[in-house]
């Protein structure tokens, strides 16, 4: 089998319903017409019909929060400390070694909306597919969310990994994971309910607060994830470097590739 990839990352795009209201990208497009002035600005007396097709260049202003699209959340984002007291490293202190790994998916799509996942569903599903987790390992949790995205229900759907789920795989050496829902908690509308009723607020973010004690990352918003086998691949997520940022937008892919899976770690 030939080298393949799949693309898991979702668009940077305008009016589609990717995050709550009024957290979304914002981008504007300069056309090859609309950009003439902003060339010729470099070269006077340059007209229009002097250019090739009288086209100057395309361009696009981007406005950006680090969680928009996908991304890769860096523990700074969780809290201000890691590992039960030091620093938390930010996005560009991440080791680059945990964003390209074998990859593992865990298949959650049956449960219910804001469902958080136990320790006991991990084992289970780490069972059926016949994987033990490596250190080291990128293990992706594929939700309903996936499919619910583009709509006003995606910030509301899928389950949540919770604390004792998380650190089940922390413990066994992953240091990177991620979801194709907008968070890798339980999403808010949720918990909120929760919260109400309890007023603990041990509930809220509690698998991003695992983080705390052993520090790690995780990626949000991925897609297409229903094209991956359980097994077998690579992950590449190398986040853009920002310097003390809680997250960087990653182009993330899944490699298939034979020699890849024969070489040692």
């Amino acid at each position: 089998m030939a080298r393949h990839f799949i693309d898991i990352s979702m668009h940077l795009e305008n009016d589609v319903s990717s995050d709550p209201p009024g957290l979304g990208p914002k981008i504007s497009y300069i056309d090859h017409q609309t950009s003439v002035p902003d060339l010729a600005q470099f070269f006077p007396g340059l007209k229009q019909e002097d250019l090739p097709d009288g086209e100057a260049w395309a361009v696009e202003n981007v406005q950006l929060n680090t969680h928009n699209g996908t991304h890769l959340d860096a523990p700074y984002h969780f809290a201000s400390t890691m590992n039960g007291g030091e620093r938390a490293i930010a996005i560009d202190e991440v080791d680059l070694d945990w964003c390209f790994q074998p990859g593992v998916k865990l298949d959650f799509r049956h449960l219910p909306d804001g469902y958080v996942v136990q320790p006991q569903d991990v084992e289970a599903e780490l069972a059926r597919i016949g994987h033990t987790l490596a250190p080291l390992d990128i293990v992706l949790v594929n939700t309903r969310a996936g499919t619910a995205y583009g709509s006003p229900d995606y910030t509301r759907a899928g389950c949540g990994m919770g604390y004792d789920a998380t650190m089940l795989l922390l413990q066994r050496g992953v240091r990177l994971t991620g979801t194709d829902a907008w968070s890798w908690d339980a999403p808010f509308a949720h918990t909120a309910k929760k919260y109400a009723e309890s007023h603990d607020a041990g509930l809220i973010w509690e698998g991003h607060k695992a983080g705390r004690d052993i520090g790690y990352c995780h990626l949000e918003k991925l897609h297409n994830l229903e094209a991956l086998p359980p097994h077998g691949f690579y992950v590449s997520c190398f986040p853009v470097k920002i310097r003390r940022a809680s997250a960087g937008w990653t182009r993330a892919v899944a490699i298939f590739d034979p020699a890849l899976n024969a070489s040692p770690r």
